[in-house]
């Protein structure tokens, strides 16, 4: 019986750890992100998203950003950044980072644009923009490749 606790502990803690890791694939931290971008010379994905009530944004999520292969890509060349604008009750941010967020759509995105990926450089100044684009992981990488 103690050798089926320990088990599950140690299954727990393997787990939890690696959710933490996926967790930190994207940050929420604008000035982060920036200081990050210009320590690896990196560009920075800007994702603006509604998680709980945008379909094409859950989509642009599940058939991109979740695949290994865009997480593999993001980590060798992209800082990432989610802007996220959750409507539902229990998914809500605490104000101090709604408005992260919002002064971030005020520039970035000011035509209330969902899903909105804004490719900036380490300076902040925008490369490009697109949305959603049918495909998948493959073809959303070879875009960025044509633009970066």
């Amino acid at each position: 019986m103690k050798l089926l606790i320990t088990s599950l502990f140690a299954f727990s803690l393997l787990f939890s750890s690696s959710e933490e890791e996926e967790s930190k694939i994207w940050l929420t931290d604008y000035e982060a992100a920036i200081t990050k971008a210009k320590e690896e010379n990196k560009p920075v994905l800007l994702s603006f998203a509604g998680s709980d009530w945008c379909k094409p944004c859950i989509m642009l999520t599940r058939e991109v950003f979740e695949t290994p292969e865009f997480e593999k890509y993001a980590h060798d060349n992209l800082v990432l950044l989610l802007l996220d604008f959750p409507r539902l009750k229990k998914n809500r941010l605490s104000d101090e980072q709604t408005k992260h967020n919002e002064s971030l759509a005020a520039k970035y995105n000011k035509t209330g644009e969902f899903p909105l990926v804004v490719l900036v450089d380490a300076n902040g100044e925008v490369i490009a923009k697109t949305g959603y684009q049918k495909g998948g992981a493959e073809h959303f990488i070879e875009y960025l490749d044509s633009v970066l």
